[in-house]
């Protein structure tokens, strides 16, 4: 199999009702009602190669959940060529079925008033598991999950975190090839949010699985994803290596100062654009092609007791591509 995924000039349209205001406008939509189109994915395009962990990210609205609910069968496509595992999504076809898998963070699978191993087992007999594969999977994941103490509880008694965790083990149980993983991270806690990611990762490097990821922390894309996928307005911005979006969209870099003293500080704007002062640290942001020279200045002018020099936020680069003001050229 050459490619897992491929969308090819993908269009998703959705006609809506328009919603007139007052009373007189409430019963002339309700006897008339007026269509609007919506026009969620506008010719996008792109492919995905076994085992690529892909960061899939934009602002609310953007697509990105359109997008993964296409690629599952879950929408049919106004228009466009998409295949994945080289089928057609939109069929649902039962052997396409047990072979990937959605996770999306604000929807549950799991029975609420029912311990997770009696949705466990349900899932085991939905996607025609022998004992054998379902309690080898299920022993695996509870493990890199850490939650064997939890399995036999109510779910609507367990926190969001642990619930999370066990949501992620009802999605791979059949161990799918392809993973569209929405918002995983969505209002946990920074130790869930880590324990989530080092799954995710673990998951990834021992399966080779393919996973297309959503997410609004950041820190969920630089800690798991090589390439990102960039969508605004349902068009796609940018597609490409991380690095690459730092390096082509961010112009300037961070330099970080400690000073053992105050004296000339106020002239230090003169080297770069003062972010911070909050004494003995200060921040500066510079042009890329200037930084040596700053820093030599810096090290040269004024009394540095520690310096370094960073690369310019990756929220900072998405939000700048959010706003247009710059334009992705491949």
């Amino acid at each position: 199999m050459d490619r897992a995924i491929v969308v090819d000039h993908l269009i998703k349209n959705f006609e809506a009702n328009v919603k007139k205001q007052g009373l007189t406008g409430s019963f002339s939509s309700l006897l008339k009602p007026e269509k609007k189109i919506i026009r969620a994915l506008k010719n996008i395009s792109f492919s995905v190669q076994p085992g690529e962990l892909i960061g899939f990210i934009g602002p609310n609205g953007a697509g990105k959940t359109t997008t993964l609910k296409v690629l599952s069968g879950l929408l049919y496509p106004t228009s466009g060529f998409i295949q994945v595992l080289n089928y057609d999504p939109w069929e649902r076809r039962p052997e396409f079925l047990k072979r990937i898998s959605l996770v999306m963070g604000q929807k549950r699978q799991l029975w609420w008033d029912l311990p997770a191993i009696e949705s466990f087992e349900l899932y085991k007999e939905i996607y025609e598991m022998s004992q054998h594969d379902y309690g080898k999977n299920l022993e695996e994941l509870v493990e890199l999950l850490e939650v064997r103490k939890i399995l036999n509880i109510q779910v609507r008694r367990l926190s969001l975190g642990q619930r999370m965790r066990l949501e992620l083990i009802a999605a791979l149980l059949h161990k799918p090839e392809i993973l569209f993983l929405d918002e995983p991270t969505i209002g946990l806690d920074v130790v869930a949010q880590q324990k989530i990611r080092d799954f995710i990762y673990d998951y990834n490097r021992k399966y080779n699985s393919t996973i297309l990821l959503t997410s609004h922390n950041m820190d969920d894309v630089i800690n798991l994803a090589r390439r990102v996928i960039v969508i605004d307005d349902g068009k796609i911005i940018f597609d490409g290596v991380l690095d690459e979006l730092v390096s082509q969209f961010a112009k300037e870099k961070i330099i970080k100062v400690s000073l053992s003293s105050e004296d000339n500080i106020s002239h230090i704007e003169k080297i770069g654009k003062v972010r911070k002062i909050s004494y003995p640290l200060v921040t500066l942001s510079v042009p890329r092609q200037t930084v040596a020279v700053a820093a030599a200045e810096l090290l040269q002018s004024f009394p540095v007791d520690d310096l370094t020099i960073e690369e310019t936020p990756i929220e900072e680069v998405i939000r700048t591509l959010f706003k247009g003001s710059m334009k992705y050229k491949k």
